[in-house]
């Protein structure tokens, strides 16, 4: 779960360029709560992005309050995030077949 936060960072990207502390609010509608993660955590994670290409950010100082970096995904990360999702659908099928077999279905 703890690299779930990659794929799901990236999807709420696809969605909108998001800053930090959004991204930081949003995270647990993807994720659940005790996957929650950590604003260090969370920058290290998209300075991580931002050097491999995935995402990019600027400033923004048109938002409300001190101006915040805002994130959006790259063509690199929308390729990357489709990877991940057939990743996560062949994971899915595995966890399905498991869980039925428990089951006794």
């Amino acid at each position: 779960m703890e690299r779930f936060v990659e794929p799901a960072l990236l999807l709420l990207l696809r969605e909108r360029p998001m800053h930090g502390y959004e991204l930081l609010e949003r995270l647990p509608e993807m994720t659940g709560d005790e996957a929650r993660v950590d604003v260090g955590n969370l920058y290290r994670i998209l300075r991580a992005l931002e050097e491999e290409g995935i995402v990019r950010s600027e400033w923004s100082a048109d938002l409300p309050g001190p101006a915040k970096r805002t994130y959006e995904l790259t063509e690199v990360g929308s390729r990357l995030l489709d990877r991940w999702a057939e990743s996560l659908r062949e994971v899915r099928d595995v966890i399905t077949r498991f869980s039925e077999r428990y089951e006794g279905r």
